[in-house]
Formats: C-alpha cells, structure tokens, sequence
C-alpha cells in the first residue's frame, strides 16, 4: 500500500471490497506526514503488524506525532533500492513543504509502476523515476484559473503555486504527453483539489495537449482520474 489518508475503517473496508487480504500485506509505503496522507495509519498500526516505510526525515515526524509507536517496524527508504515481499521499490524526493518521496515498484514480472504526488515542479530527479514505467500515477491538483479566481487566501495561492507546493493540470499534461509517447500505457491522474480542480478538467487539459502535438494514444492506453471518496477501477499493466 502507498500512503493512508482514508481511516482505518475505511482503508480496511476498501480492501475487502478488493478481495484483499491485510494478512498478505508486505508494507505501508509513506510518501510524507501531512494529515491527509497519515490519517488512518495510527489505528491502522495498532491492529495490524504492517513494516511501514519512509525516508528518515517522515519516520521521524510522525514518531514524534504520535503516528508510530515505538512497537512499530519502521524502516527508512532512501538512496538505494529496497526489496519488499516481492517487489523491488526506490523512494525518490520530490519538491514539496515538507520532506517528501514518490516511489517506483518493479514487479516480480518485471514490470514497474511510479507515484508522484505533492510536488511542486518535475525535477530531473522525478523525471528520471517515471521514465519507462508501464504504469504512473501522477498528481494533477490544480486547474491554474479555478485557483486564482477561487476563495484560498492569497498567501496560500502563493504556496500552492510554488516549486514547493503542487503539480498543475497544465504541468501534468505536458508530462503525460511525454510518459505516453515513451510508451507508458497507463496513468492515472491523482491527487485533484476538490475546490481548484475537476476530473474533467485535468482530462480536457491532457486532450488539449495531445491534439496540440499531433499525438494519438494506442488503443490499449488509459489515463484515469482517481475518485476521492470511492475505490476507482483497477488498473492492470
């Protein structure tokens, strides 16, 4: 699992509806310890023995928040490749306001898949850690003009927009039109503001940017917007 900003009731919930089993779980990847991303973990750890893992800094802050207990195996992640059950997983740092990490997977069939969200820009770094995925999730939170003209104080708007906030509609697009045309046959757009963004939004975006490079996506490729509040459909590659 990547992250846990659902409550334990809810993340437990989601994946029995999945046909999950929490016993087959290997480990809690965290990308950083903002609220909505942590939010479940705490009960989550106290009645069920999952490795959590992070970077020094998150396992650090969310000990000192209370989040993990001294009881809980936790494990940094950061600066080399770290086998996990049955996958090979890189922690990655992205630009954000706190200490923060995407992570690249590669399955026991070879195949890899990418997660990077909170991130102001994509930094060579980033850019490095999805190239050749089969899969990338990738944040698109915000729709530039729904910001700028919406209700966020003016200081936020700042934060937000900067090269330590969060990724653009516009950003996101011009790096999916980059993944797909490297042969990346499935993204899924995550992380959308529910006051600055819609799906349809970051979806009309990537269209646009598409069509403006001439490029036609295969017929096997999707690009999904991931549902805040429900399971979204699976993503197979």
């Amino acid at each position: 699992m990547v992250d846990m900003g659902k409550s334990c009731r809810t993340t437990v919930t989601a994946l029995k509806q999945l046909g999950l089993n929490i016993s087959d779980c290997q480990g809690i990847l965290i990308t950083h310890e903002h609220s909505d991303h942590v939010k479940g973990l705490q009960v989550f750890l106290q009645k069920h023995h999952v490795p959590v893992y992070a970077s020094a800094a998150t396992l650090d802050a969310l000990e000192w928040n209370g989040i993990l207990s001294p009881a809980a195996e936790a494990i940094a992640i950061e600066g080399r490749t770290e086998e996990i059950g049955d996958f090979v997983v890189k922690a990655f740092p992205t630009s954000h306001d706190v200490p923060c990490c995407g992570y690249r997977i590669r399955t026991p069939e070879g195949r890899s898949m990418a997660i990077a969200t909170d991130l102001g820009f994509i930094s060579p770094v980033v850019h490095e850690h999805l190239e050749g995925c089969s899969l990338v999730a990738l944040e698109s939170n915000y729709d530039l003009t729904s910001l700028m003209n919406g209700s966020y104080p003016y200081h936020l708007k700042v934060r937000i927009r900067s090269q330590r906030g969060h990724l653009d509609n516009r950003e996101c697009a011009a790096k999916v039109l980059e993944l797909v045309q490297g042969g990346c046959s499935k993204i899924a757009l995550c992380h959308l503001s529910q006051q600055n963004n819609t799906p349809q939004l970051a979806l009309d975006e990537i269209r646009r940017t598409l069509e403006n490079a001439g490029f036609t996506l295969p017929e096997e490729a999707v690009i999904q917007v991931q549902k805040r509040n429900e399971i979204s459909p699976a993503l197979e590659f």
